[in-house]
């Protein structure tokens, strides 16, 4: 088992590979929807080598795995978007609308489970939708990846809800397997659908590799290592580090495509509160949490 300072690393280590994945798409000249085909085509197969390898057991009740593949169209829904986003737009607005995964999972989260909605997680929401509006606002130019890039957000969010319910009592890599399959099958079907049987499958050489990378190294690996490093950090500090990821993303963009990337002033003024807002929540949400805690127990004491 990994000590609590090599898990540190390595979560950094994938939530850079995560970052990563906006790199790729912008590198990989096919489009988003067969982009994200290759890419879960891929990992499914990735995956399936590795529990083959550790022994795993891919059985389950029917019910459960159509739960999973219908949870995965979401996923893939998500990636399309995400892809889309970047293709239509660039990395820096992309990951920074796909940040607002925190205001929508703080709206969604209380409706779904019919709970009410905390005062923190409304004052996290209004800060980021204030940064959302700047955005907006100095960078018209790039609506159409704004919408998709906030629609991306709005997927990840109901796929994090749902999949918050079904990780209870199962394992991990088993359920990524079976989402997995599932935006696989949803997006085949779709090009089915879509192109007939007249499907282009040519890749550049460029591609070919890029599209590997993507699907072996940034999906299949990347989440077996973020499985693992869970086991030794709490929730809390999993969540601050994750939430590095479109900063680690916007950075190597910048170092990557240079001019593409730079964005004006009111754009990182925006994406500053955005991301100020997101490692702020769950600090102050210990906090009250905390709080909540010690008074509890000075209650039972008296």
């Amino acid at each position: 088992m990994q000590t609590l300072k090599q898990s540190i690393i390595t979560l950094h280590i994938t939530v850079l590979v995560w970052g990563f994945t906006g790199i790729l798409g912008a590198l990989i000249s096919v489009n988003e929807y067969q982009l994200v085909w290759y890419r879960v085509l891929i990992a499914v197969l990735s995956l399936g080598m590795y529990c083959k390898i550790k022994n795993i057991s891919l059985k389950a009740d029917v019910k459960p795995i159509l739960k999973l593949l219908g949870t995965g169209l979401i996923l893939g829904l998500h990636w399309i978007l995400f892809f889309g986003a970047i293709k239509v737009s660039n990395i820096s607005v992309t990951m920074i609308c796909l940040s607002s995964l925190t205001l929508f999972t703080s709206i969604l989260e209380p409706i779904i489970n019919r709970v009410k909605i905390a005062k923190l997680e409304v004052l996290v929401g209004l800060s980021i939708i204030v940064g959302m509006y700047i955005i907006f606002k100095f960078e018209s130019y790039y609506i159409k990846g704004i919408i998709m890039g906030l629609s991306s957000a709005l997927m990840a969010s109901l796929f994090t809800i749902i999949n918050s319910k079904q990780i209870k009592n199962r394992n991990a890599i088993v359920i990524s397997y079976y989402e997995l399959l599932g935006a696989f099958l949803g997006i085949s079907l779709y090009l089915l659908i879509k192109n007939g049987t007249h499907q282009n499958f040519y890749l550049p050489v460029n591609d070919v590799i890029y599209l590997f990378i993507l699907g072996t190294l940034c999906t299949s690996v990347a989440f077996v290592y973020g499985v693992n490093v869970m086991q030794n950090l709490s929730a809390f500090r999993v969540v601050l580090i994750t939430n590095l990821e479109p900063v680690y993303a916007i950075i190597m963009a910048l170092l990557i495509f240079g001019k593409t990337e730079q964005m004006s002033n009111q754009f990182y003024l925006g994406a500053f509160i955005i991301l100020i807002s997101i490692f702020i929540y769950p600090i102050l949400k210990r906090k009250i949490n905390d709080s909540v805690k010690f008074t509890h127990l000075n209650k039972n004491k008296i």
